[in-house]
């Protein structure tokens, strides 16, 4: 029989597999942005095809987006932004340090 695995031991497992904390920090940076536009969409009481309509974008990629299943261009990213008249900030910072 097959000894289970706790989660976090799994977890840490497939992370420490090359390219997957890459790939965890992707899907955590999507899942902020379309966070953060759900939010303001919200705020506004807009619906996913409002905004899509006033970004010039089309519904499926505005719900993926919300989602947190791609992450978008600058561009792109841009759109929604200005519909939501808000200002698109990209900056890269120093990691605290960890000592």
């Amino acid at each position: 029989m097959t000894e289970r695995i706790a989660w976090a031991d799994l977890r840490e497992r497939r992370l420490s597999e090359p390219g997957a904390a890459e790939a965890y920090d992707a899907a955590r940076l999507a899942f902020e942005l379309g966070r953060a536009v759900r939010e303001m969409r919200e705020s506004r009481g807009w619906s996913q095809s409002e905004l899509a309509r006033a970004a010039g974008l089309t519904l499926s990629v505005v719900a993926r987006f919300e989602e947190g299943g791609t992450v978008p261009t600058l561009p792109v990213l841009g759109r929604p932004a200005w519909a939501l008249d808000a200002n698109l900030e990209v900056r890269i910072s120093p990691r605290a340090s960890a000592g």
